[in-house]
């Protein structure tokens, strides 16, 4: 039983991507290569529960030239600070990206008993939490569009994006509709205009996943790896349920990207994940290809978009465009 228990949680640590005390340290609004980097964090009286987000905000973000919003929701366990390598490079291309830490669901768990750990992760799981994470995504938006930077950010071009957890909680903030003592529960933000989903897992335990997923109907990209599996004890995934994903998305335009090999937590920080060389190549590809949907959203600009799979042909074991 014990070397059970040490190997569930040895599981659970690699697919965070972090070791239990490897932990960032928060800092205050700080100037990077071309954009600054802002800390804040956020009450929500009407739940009680706290909202910290890191900002990270192009340069050329002005009221004369308002840029577009991304907001990243982390995977289980994570935080603010995670993703980096993502929020940094959409703004070096100038769009913000406002990275939200899920207080139900972020690094504490990592903390206390370590024999409670698999208990943890598991009620970070329960439906509450995936609730209350799509309301802190709005709250949040509500808070920094009616603050002292709204005036450099395009409230008509806002993207979700996720990672695993995360991923579910960006495709219910876009219209993914899950049915609850025979209504669908609200948790639709219709300032969404397009998702980037990263190793989303399937809705555990609900109906077809054309029904949840249908209703999704902007703009995606779907992101994933043959490897990306997910092994939360009572939540194991196979990667081709990040497939079904996508297909069950109602999308009119939506992109598929699957690497070959990887892991689940390649998509986090964590540098050797799936292999360093391949790891360093897929955050490469990734950020190519988040930036490619984006301007293909934004700016009518499909050209780095079709040219992506060839680029990247090395690591790339699948790509789907719909419509091509």
């Amino acid at each position: 039983m014990g070397l059970q228990h040490t190997a569930l949680l040895v599981l659970a640590l690699a697919l965070a991507g972090l070791p239990a005390r490897a932990q960032h340290t928060a800092g205050v609004a700080a100037a990077s290569a071309g954009h600054s980097t802002h800390e804040l964090e956020w009450l929500d009286s009407a739940r009680s529960r706290r909202v910290p987000v890191r900002l990270y905000l192009p340069d050329t973000a002005s009221a004369d030239a308002p840029v577009p919003l991304v907001v990243f929701s982390h995977g289980i366990g994570g935080s603010r600070h995670g993703y980096s390598y993502l929020g940094r490079h959409w703004a070096s291309q100038g769009y913000a990206s406002l990275h939200l830490q899920h207080v139900g669901s972020d690094r504490e768990l990592w903390f206390g008993n370590p024999f409670e750990l698999v208990a943890r992760l598991q009620g970070a799981a329960r439906e509450s939490e995936a609730v209350a994470r799509v309301r802190d995504l709005s709250f949040a938006l509500d808070q920094l569009l009616a603050g002292e930077l709204a005036p450099r950010l395009d409230a008509q071009r806002i993207v979700a994006a996720g990672h695993s957890y995360g991923a579910n909680t960006t495709l219910l903030a876009a219209g993914a509709s899950v049915q609850r003592d025979g209504a669908p529960l609200q948790l639709h933000d219709a300032r969404i205009k397009a998702v980037i989903v990263l190793s989303a897992p399937p809705f555990y335990g609900e109906a077809a996943p054309q029904q949840i997923l249908g209703p999704v109907r902007v703009p995606s990209l779907h992101v994933t790896a043959t490897e990306d599996v997910i092994r939360i004890p009572g939540y194991y995934s196979g990667a081709e349920d990040r497939v079904a994903v996508f297909d069950a998305t109602g999308s009119p335009r939506k992109t598929l990207a699957v690497f070959a090999g990887g892991s689940h937590s390649i998509f986090t920080d964590r540098a050797g994940s799936g292999g360093a060389q391949l790891n360093a190549q897929v955050k490469e590809a990734t950020r190519a290809l988040s930036i490619a949907f984006l301007n293909s959203v934004f700016k009518g600009d499909d050209g780095a978009l079709a040219a992506w799979p060839q680029q990247f042909a090395d690591i790339v074991a699948r790509y789907t465009r719909s419509p091509p």
